[in-house]
């Protein structure tokens, strides 16, 4: 989990848990949820748009907690984002997995690539989970797992130390992999949400989203403090928004 989730985890579970001590008793829910979603979320100047199929497993004798996988497509968009350098070994004093997440920022270690327009298309794999109040009303947490992305190519500005050199063809990183905070690879989404199903097919849900997107240099490149050679830079979109579902 990325360190913006555990900020908003105690608001997100106190929300929650007033929504189930209000909610009715629920009748017997089936054992499994599957369901078409659509969510748009945005941030300072950026947001994305997402398209997911999940298909999840209730489990437990009530039935109310629920696990399962899908796919997920998330378009990401900006006005002049500024991606950070992104190798974990730079931009973080640590990259032991999930002690990551709690981990200093190297800033020194930092320089930014700024991309006028960028657009960038992730499909990937996902984990969900979430918690049923009653037949109405749910909550959960999404993140992507691994899966591949392209987008647009376009102009960019590398700065670093004061020095800006012009990059006529960034574009986004082609593999993405959950490893666990700065450790990722390439452009991963996830959301906390809460449900609302008002019948039997659709509901409609509020979003918390949080997106790492990635872009990579190809003329220019950033020489690291340790002499290394870097041209993946990465973005961090905190997002809010809201979503659709369709159950079947």
């Amino acid at each position: 989990m990325k360190q913006p989730c555990l900020i908003v985890l105690p608001l997100f579970f106190a929300v929650i848990s007033g929504v189930a001590q209000q909610a009715s008793p629920a009748h017997q829910l089936s054992r499994i949820n599957r369901f078409i979603d659509f969510a748009g979320a945005i941030g300072n100047s950026q947001g994305t748009a997402a398209a997911s199929f999940v298909y999840n497993w209730r489990l437990g004798k009530t039935r109310k907690w629920e696990l399962g996988v899908g796919a997920r497509w998330t378009s990401y968009f900006g006005n002049r984002s500024n991606f950070t350098t992104a190798p974990a070994r730079l931009a973080r004093s640590t990259t032991i997995p999930f002690i990551i997440v709690f981990a200093g920022q190297e800033t020194q270690n930092w320089d930014t690539l700024t991309v006028k327009s960028p657009f960038v298309n992730s499909v990937n794999s996902t984990v969900n989970i979430g918690y049923n109040f009653n037949t109405k009303w749910s909550a959960g947490f999404n993140i992507d797992l691994a899966g591949f992305s392209f987008g647009r190519r376009g102009n960019g500005v590398l700065t670093s130390n004061g020095v800006a050199a012009n990059e006529p063809n960034a574009k986004p990183a082609a593999f993405n992999v959950l490893l666990t905070g700065d450790n990722d690879l390439g452009s991963l989404n996830s959301e906390f949400f809460l449900k609302y199903k008002p019948g039997n097919r659709w509901a409609v849900k509020a979003v918390y989203g949080f997106y790492f997107a990635e872009y990579k240099t190809s003329t220019v490149k950033q020489i690291a403090p340790d002499g290394t050679i870097v041209d993946r830079f990465r973005n961090k979109v905190n997002s809010l928004g809201l979503g659709l579902s369709w159950h079947f």
